[in-house]
């Protein structure tokens, strides 16, 4: 699914083209996604402009405006196999599993595609609380993602560290691939229980996600079969991972073999050599 790499890329890919755009119309084919897109949204954006296009963990925040007056935020959550693409001029009839379109007053559209619709497009009026997103902790990128802050938050944790850092409420956006990714890099077997974990290791740890995320953006994010960019282009994120995906080839380090296994539903990949 989509990581916070893969929405990060998408928000990048979209800002400048419709940032301080105006919307002329909302045309919603498929209201069933995760939650039923509101009947109203068409009428509530219409005429309104894109102030800011925000992310926040995986979810896609178009702040619209009547003037400099901020109405509302538009929350787009990508869900197992959603993408959003500019489409500059449009032509072909739409698409069995493209959803909705915003279209500006340029012509632009905004077209979501979702197969499996589990994402989501959810409409937070000015001043109304969000239970989406008031719970989740903080950005990986950010400064308050910090050696104190997370190792405090791990102490007394029993549970296992790629499930500790998956946690959208000790720090969001760390999804499945990115986290076997990280705890290589760190030299962290998952499997160990994250109120063990020395502080020394957490700086490692903190340093190896902000690293691999980071790099991540800057690839594009990672090959998924379902996902495209904003320009309908695939990321390449995918050929530069160094354990996941990898069950049975020899480690990049000492050359070993990769281990596969399911941990919290997930599938997991590690070097039990180098992962202590």
């Amino acid at each position: 699914m989509p990581e916070l790499p893969e929405v990060e890329t998408t928000r990048r890919g979209i800002e400048p083209h419709i940032k301080q755009h105006t919307i002329a119309n909302m045309v919603i084919r498929q209201h069933q996604l995760r939650w039923p897109i509101p009947a109203e949204l068409p009428k509530i954006l219409k005429g309104l402009t894109i102030l800011a296009v925000r992310r926040r963990a995986k979810y896609l925040l178009l702040d619209v405006a009547k003037g400099n007056t901020l109405k509302g935020t538009v929350i787009i959550h990508l869900g197992m196999s959603g993408s959003l693409r500019l489409i500059h001029e449009p032509t072909a009839e739409p698409l069995k599993h493209e959803h909705f379109d915003i279209t500006f007053t340029d012509g632009q559209v905004l077209r979501y595609t979702d197969p499996r619709r589990f994402g989501a497009c959810v409409w937070q009026a000015l001043n109304s609380p969000s239970s989406l997103l008031d719970h989740l902790g903080p950005e990986p990128l950010s400064d308050a993602f910090n050696l104190d802050y997370l190792y405090e938050k791990s102490r007394g944790r029993n549970v296992a560290i790629k499930t500790f850092i998956m946690d959208q409420k000790v720090v969001v956006g760390v999804g499945n691939i990115y986290a076997s990714e990280a705890l290589f890099m760190s030299g962290i077997n998952p499997k160990k229980a994250a109120g063990k974990i020395s502080k020394a290791k957490y700086q490692q740890l903190i340093n190896a996600i902000t690293l691999v995320l980071d790099k991540a953006i800057q690839e594009g994010g990672t090959t998924l079969k379902d996902f495209v960019g904003s320009d309908g282009k695939p990321g390449y994120f995918a050929q530069q991972l160094n354990v996941y995906g990898r069950n049975g080839l020899p480690c990049i380090a000492c050359k070993k073999p990769i281990v596969q296994f399911t941990q919290a539903q997930r599938s997991t990949f590690y070097c039990p050599s180098c992962q202590k």
